[in-house]
């Protein structure tokens, strides 16, 4: 073994590119940053979003119509969810706790019954509220509807 054969040990050594080291590494003088501009400078970061003095897309991006804070959400069950509830699962009463073991709604959500479909079975169904033709099927099939 002689001094010019000496090798360090594979995977000891990164083969990269060692920047700011001289004009002989090919990679001296402004260290591959360009000449002059913000990007060139120490410390530099950039705000997110920043387009280098363009107008930034969430500014070019119009903004349409309004967000009203008092909405109150509710989560539409329509009747024929609740039929297919009452025969499957032989339920005596409908409450949004009951909608909840079911997995139609979350455990927060305000609950609206809604019209579609056909209610076949005298049922009580107790939610937040009630569409009218909703109201208007539930009574015809002989149950009660109750706004909680």
């Amino acid at each position: 073994m002689k001094l010019h054969n000496l090798k360090p040990a594979e995977g000891s050594t990164k083969n990269r590119k060692r920047i700011a080291r001289g004009q002989g590494s090919g990679h001296g003088g402004t260290a591959t940053r360009g000449h002059k501009g913000a990007k060139s400078r120490s410390g530099y970061s950039s705000k997110i979003g920043f387009e280098g003095g363009q107008m930034p897309l969430q500014k070019r991006v119009p903004k349409f119509g309004f967000t009203n804070i008092n909405r109150v959400e509710y989560k539409g069950i329509n009747l024929d969810a609740i039929q297919t509830l009452i025969d499957s699962k032989k339920v005596k009463e409908i409450t949004p706790e009951v909608l909840v073991e079911n997995g139609l709604i979350s455990k927060n959500d305000l609950v609206k019954i809604l019209g579609r479909g056909e209610l076949k079975s005298k049922i009580g169904v107790k939610a937040n509220g009630f569409s009218a033709t909703a109201k208007a099927a539930i009574e015809a099939a002989g149950g009660t509807a109750e706004v909680i």
